[in-house]
């Protein structure tokens, strides 16, 4: 099998994998929290992005791993993990949800250009130069990408608070 085969398959498979996780595990547990209980631990998560400046790193990385895709995916990564950080310190004060908000369009937008960036260089035709960070978009990016999902779901739905009280007076 080719690489690029092998690569597509491990993305897939990880995307049903953690897809998965979400609806069984991750979403029935999120939606029994506040807005702000069940946003902590994703954004926590996410602080962990710093993780992508790996793409930066000689011996991590193959040095023919085109800078056009590294830097980008790296300094995405950084970016996000940061808005993460910013957004939990302040998750119960206003500017929270608009950190929130941010931190999940730039994470989701980094995510997709990662995959759209690499799909347009080399990194397209071989995977391999990713060396061990590989695991990056074949693991983590399917499972950061469903949760940025989950930040959605959990920013446009009502509070929990509301749906209890009126679960209560239907009773």
């Amino acid at each position: 099998m080719s690489p690029q085969l092998l690569f597509g398959i491990s993305v897939l498979f990880s995307f049903l994998a953690w897809g998965a996780v979400a609806r069984l595990y991750l979403w029935p547990f999120l939606r029994s929290q506040t807005r702000v209980g069940a946003l902590r631990p994703i954004l926590i998560l996410h602080s962990f992005r710093f993780v992508g400046l790996a793409f930066l790193v000689p011996g991590v990385v193959s040095p023919d791993l085109p800078l056009a895709f590294a830097l980008p995916a790296a300094y995405g990564d950084l970016a996000a993990a940061v808005l993460a950080l910013l957004a939990l310190a302040t998750l119960r004060k206003g500017v929270g949800t608009i950190l929130v908000w941010a931190f999940n369009l730039l994470g989701t937008a980094d995510l997709l250009y990662a995959f759209y960036n690499g799909s347009r260089t080399i990194v397209g035709l071989n995977p391999g130069l990713q060396g061990a960070a590989y695991f990056l978009p074949t693991v983590g990016v399917p499972l950061l990408l469903v949760t940025h999902v989950l930040v959605f779901r959990l920013l446009l739905r009502r509070e929990v608070g509301s749906v209890l009280q009126q679960e209560r007076r239907a009773a």
